[in-house]
């Protein structure tokens, strides 16, 4: 049993490294611990906990249809493990979410603000749904060995077939609109990978993944207990698995030939050699192992073909989600907190399966706990040779000394200044490019939006409308551009520039100059800007300022656009749709995608170049 002892006290241990990235993650935001930004908003978490772990429970709708509606009874020795894992999976997912959002405690929105035309709302539905479906398939069984609601367990035991079925519809719809999800990616996804058909080969490569899964987690669970590994069953899930996965790759490539993309795979380029090491792992050397009943007749063989499609499909999932789109949005590499947080999520979801496979029968024989099986007597660490008292406890403590110091070396590693500067690292801005039409891209990251600035003015009454937008100007300047006091993307600005009003070498101001004699200086007993600047607010300004502090640069500019695109909705006939985000936010403002939909047009009337991607040459 020091298989299982040991296993536990490094999935203890990494549970420990991550709870301590978890509490800095949420007291301090998700700067403090990721490496995301706008160009990459979905990373690791995204691709790894939720993409693909939605995939990874794909065993539990499989081995469930096996059993349950083509009647293969034969498998039903394997039904609860596959339940448990799915069960346990699709809550390291909720769990995994709640990380990446931004805001976790608005996780429950989806129920209450109906997107019907989203992809990602049904996903949201039917993972909420079939979680619940799962844990009233998995409750029967601790329910009857607590020997308690025995009617509502037999109640629930009718409901099988119903629940089964029900299982089967909801994972066929978001296992194939995790998909969908992608088809939005056009002008990111490298074409290898983007493809009308995503939804069908993420759901079979789900099916595929799933009857791979169950094998993995069986011959794990077998080696760590010492127990005999169902070969007879796990083989013939094998051979099934080869025709899926034999499926996957006709319908993968005959894409790419119809598509005309074949020639993509001798490019050259890194992202065909990672297209061809993925569907090796994933799907060629699997298909040919199980194809040869010698192999999947073998534990060797099992566990190599279970090991590379579950870690080919994690592989692919993450490719989609992120990936093959470093080309077009910039390059992302995880920070090694993001892999802790889904290693500790993983870690945790394996604790609890160990758990209740020792506590309930999810085996015909249910396996002994090995702190307990040992004999009772006084137990002594090896080492210093101090009693833990019995085994049972002497077991607890140990996983906690483990999950305590791998929580403070957590602590000890995790980044002093990202964690000063509460995960907000300040990103400078600079003035729009153009002349007539603007390319409004503060921080250069290539991702703006192009504003026609002289149809603005005309439409909006020529040059007395300027004061709609710039509401303040600099001494001596007209028409001050937005960048001068929004001087940060995402953080407030001092748009006073205290210091340099103090400075001898700026202002040259005395504090009695600016703030009331006998007074607490602070900005209440300040001068107000305009008793200096007499001009610094222009005649008829949309805007008033009583702040000396400039909120960030794209709140002002969604501030002053939407605010302004909302009354216009209503005044002009047709408009309605004029303050929605792709209002402004194009598909294909980034200057790749830009130059493919004939952006060249206008670059004459532009005062700018486009400049390839960060890392691109």
């Amino acid at each position: 049993m020091n298989r299982v002892r040991n296993f536990k006290a490094v999935l203890w241990g990494i549970t420990g490294l991550a709870a301590a990235v978890a509490v800095t993650r949420f007291w301090f935001g998700l700067g403090s611990v990721t490496n995301l930004s706008d160009a990459t908003p979905w990373g690791l978490w995204i691709g790894f906990d939720v993409v693909s772990g939605v995939a990874l429970a794909a065993g539990g709708f499989v081995i469930t249809a096996v059993v349950y509606i083509l009647k293969r009874k034969e498998f039903y020795p394997i039904v609860r493990p596959a339940v448990l894992t799915a069960f346990l999976g699709y809550l390291a997912v909720i769990v995994g979410l709640i990380f990446d959002l931004g805001l976790p405690w608005n996780i429950w929105q989806p129920l209450f603000h109906w997107q019907y035309h989203s992809a990602l709302f049904e996903v949201a539905m039917c993972v909420m749904f079939y979680t619940m479906v799962l844990f009233l398939e998995f409750v029967p069984i601790p329910l009857d060995e607590a020997g308690i609601l025995i009617k509502v367990r037999n109640f629930l035991v009718k409901l099988r077939l119903p629940l089964v079925i029900l299982g089967i519809m909801l994972s066929t719809l978001h296992q194939s609109s995790l998909g969908s999800l992608f088809l939005l990616t056009n002008y990111r996804l490298h074409p290898l990978w983007y493809t009308p058909i995503l939804p069908i080969l993420f759901f079979i490569s789900a099916m595929g993944l799933g009857l791979m899964m169950v094998t993995f987690e069986s011959l794990l669970t077998s080696y760590l207990y010492r127990r005999q590994a169902e070969i007879h069953l796990l083989s013939k899930l094998g051979k099934t698995a080869s025709l899926v996965l034999a499926i996957y790759l006709i319908l993968r490539f005959g894409d790419l030939a119809l598509a005309g993309k074949l020639r993509l795979l001798v490019s050259g380029d890194w992202e065909s050699y990672l297209f061809m090491a993925e569907v090796l792992i994933t799907f060629i050397i699997p298909l040919v192992l199980l194809s040869l009943p010698a192999m999947r007749n073998s534990l060797k063989g099992l566990w190599a073909c279970s090991l590379m499609v579950v870690i080919g499909t994690v592989f692919n999932r993450v490719n989609v989600s992120g990936f093959a789109m470093q080309s077009t949005v910039g390059y992302y590499l995880p920070s090694w907190t993001e892999v802790v947080i889904s290693a500790g999520v993983v870690a945790a979801a394996a604790l609890a399966f160990l758990f209740i496979l020792e506590k309930c029968t999810i085996w015909e024989c249910r396996p002994i706990d090995p702190e307990s099986a040992l004999e009772i007597i006084p137990h002594f660490d090896r080492f210093s040779d101090t009693s833990l008292g019995e085994p049972t406890v002497a077991g607890k403590v140990k996983f906690s000394l483990i999950f305590i110091i791998m929580a403070a070396a957590g602590f000890t590693l995790l980044s002093g200044s990202k964690v000063r500067s509460e995960g907000v690292v300040p990103s400078p801005v600079e003035r729009a490019r153009g002349g007539d039409t603007l390319f409004i891209d503060g921080n250069r990251n290539y991702y703006g939006v192009i504003f026609n600035h002289s149809k603005h003015k005309i439409d909006n009454g020529g040059d007395s409308s300027c004061v709609l937008c710039h509401h303040m100007n600099l001494p001596f300047d007209k028409n001050s551009p937005c960048y001068i006091c929004h001087s940060d993307m995402y953080l407030q600005a001092d748009a006073l520039k205290h210091d340099w009003h103090a400075s001898p070498a700026g202002g040259k101001l005395a504090c009695v100059d600016c703030h009331l004699s006998g007074r607490e200086r602070t900005a209440l007993t300040a001068k107000k800007c305009q008793e200096c600047h007499k001009d610094i607010f222009p005649p008829g300004a949309a805007i008033t300022v009583a702040e000396y502090q400039a909120v960030s640069y794209t709140d002002a500019m969604h501030g002053l656009c939407i605010d302004c695109h909302k009354v216009k909705a209503v005044e002009m006939e047709g408009k309605a749709n004029i303050c929605r985000c792709p209002s402004c936010h194009k598909p294909g403002n980034t200057p790749s995608a830009a130059l493919a939909e004939g952006v060249k047009s206008f670059h004459s009337k532009l005062n700018w170049v486009v400049l390839p991607a960060p890392g691109k040459q």
